[in-house]
This record gives C-alpha cells, sequence and structure tokens, in this order.
C-alpha cells in the first residue's frame, strides 16, 4: 500500500475511535458561527487524526477546520482534515457523518480517504490509481438521462445570499430528476457519486476540508469536479458539481440557467 495512504487511513481510523467513544458521553455543544455547530468530539478527534499524521510527517503542513484552517496552498505536502463531516447530524444522533483526510502534493490532491462512521464504509483514492470502496474498486454511474439521475445536494446554513435562485434551481430539479437527497455530509455525498449510488451532486458554501479527500476519489472513479463555471476551482472557491461526465454536464447547465454567473463564480 501507498504511504501515504497508509498513514491517511490510519489516521482516519484513529479519529472514528475517537468518535465512537463519544458516543455514550453526554456532548458539549456551542456555535462557533451562525448555526454552525462544533462540539468537544470535533476538536478531539482533529487532535487523534493529526497525532497519527504529524508522528510520520512532522514537516508536512496542515489544513484542519478546527484548529488549523486556512485558505490557502503552497507547494508544500498539505494534509487536508475534516475530523467530523455532518457535525450537526451527529450532534442529533442522525447516522451520516465522516472523517475526511487527504494529502495535497504542489496544489494537487494526491490521497484522499473518507470513512463514514457508522456504516464503517472506507473510501479511499491515490491519484492516478483508480477509486475503492473497503479494498473493492468503484466507478460512477452509467446514468445518461436526466429523468433516471437520482442526485444529492445540500443546503447551506450560514450562506443563505443564493437562496431564492438556489430554490428556483431545486423546484425545477424535482421535476426534471428521478430524486434529489439531502444526506447532510457533503463527503458522503461526494463518495456516493464516486460509487454509483448518486449520480450527481451540487452545493455551495462548501470549504476545503469538506471535498479534498472525496472530490478526488469522485475524479478517480471517472466523475468530473468542476466549480459552477466548469472551471477547477473548487477547492476554495466554495461551490462544486459533481457527478458521472452526462450528469455532471446537465447539473453545469442548470446552474448556468437558474443562477446569476456573478453568484457563480468561485469565491477565490
Amino acid at each position: 500500500m501507498n504511504n501515504d495512504l497508509k498513514v491517511a487511513l490510519n489516521a482516519a481510523r484513529k479519529g472514528v475511535e475517537m468518535i465512537k467513544s463519544f458516543e455514550t458521553k453526554k456532548l458539549n455543544t456551542r456555535e462557533k458561527g451562525y448555526h454552525d455547530l462544533v462540539t468537544d468530539a470535533d476538536f478531539e478527534t482533529e487532535k487523534a487524526v493529526l497525532s497519527v499524521i504529524k508522528d510520520h510527517f512532522p514537516e508536512d503542513k496542515i489544513l484542519a477546520e478546527e484548529t488549523e484552517a486556512h485558505e490557502h496552498l503552497t507547494d508544500s505536502r498539505t494534509w487536508i482534515v475534516d475530523p467530523i463531516d455532518g457535525t450537526t447530524n451527529f450532534a442529533h444522533d442522525f447516522p451520516i457523518y465522516c472523517v475526511s483526510v487527504a494529502l495535497w502534493i504542489d496544489k494537487k490532491p494526491a490521497v484522499g480517504v473518507v470513512i463514514e462512521v457508522n456504516r464503517n464504509e472506507e473510501f479511499t483514492a491515490v491519484a492516478g490509481e483508480g477509486a475503492f470502496l473497503n479494498g473493492e474498486q468503484i466507478s460512477v454511474s452509467n446514468t445518461h438521462k436526466s429523468r433516471d439521475a437520482f442526485i444529492a445536494t445540500g443546503f447551506p446554513y450560514n450562506d443563505l445570499s443564493l437562496v431564492d435562485p438556489y430554490l428556483q434551481l431545486f423546484r425545477h430539479l424535482m421535476e426534471e430528476v428521478q430524486g434529489i437527497r439531502r444526506p447532510g455530509a457533503a463527503t458522503f455525498d461526494l463518495c456516493c457519486v464516486a460509487c454509483g449510488r448518486f449520480d450527481g451532486f451540487f452545493e455551495y458554501s462548501l470549504h476545503a476540508w469538506d471535498v479534498a479527500a472525496a472530490a478526488l476519489i469522485v475524479k478517480e472513479a471517472g466523475g468530473l469536479v468542476t466549480d459552477w463555471i466548469g472551471e477547477n476551482r473548487w477547492l476554495f472557491g466554495q461551490r462544486i458539481i459533481a457527478g458521472n461526465p452526462e450528469i455532471h454536464n446537465m447539473l453545469l447547465k442548470r446552474v448556468e440557467e437558474f443562477i446569476p454567473r456573478e453568484l457563480r463564480k468561485p469565491k477565490s
């Protein structure tokens, strides 16, 4: 196994262990921003994940949601970590939340690991080597028609600037596609695209740690990942579309139809 992948997987598994240790405890929960929950489990899980990474690669850079967040990358090796993607789900005992660990090298994704805690599903990818679920290779769906498409989205909790056009888009898609779901964890949504459960996914107001690992997994599974203007600035751009090639392109066209261009542009 690729050594970077081995470390990423071990770090994510350590995070899962920490999360599970809190399942029988009373959580301390607070808002770090508008509708943005954080728990003591988030901090302890992040510490557990980073301890594994730093033990093996003490010189590597870190971008982690709770303690070492920033909005840029350098050419250095950088680990991007979301200790609990789906904190609101976790805090309400709703069973979809993930640990996400990515390694970016020269500003490109190199390794991605996402573990959905309750199902113990381990999604992994190394650039150029395919994508896997629990060791079995996966691929995006072959759905071609929008009326057959099963897609996922998210409802941003702290950026309501696009609500009106976003809901118009959502209403249109309710009529056009077979179904829309909102699990509440973007890492899981993207991994479900990678293994063919969902045919596509779109959302805005996401951060680097929400997409850094799972987007690589989608790409290695044969999918497309872009921002809302069809370019590659999705890591920090806070706008993402992913899917198999046909459904990705359909979603990109619908976003272009319903969202004004100035609101589609990546944030950075």
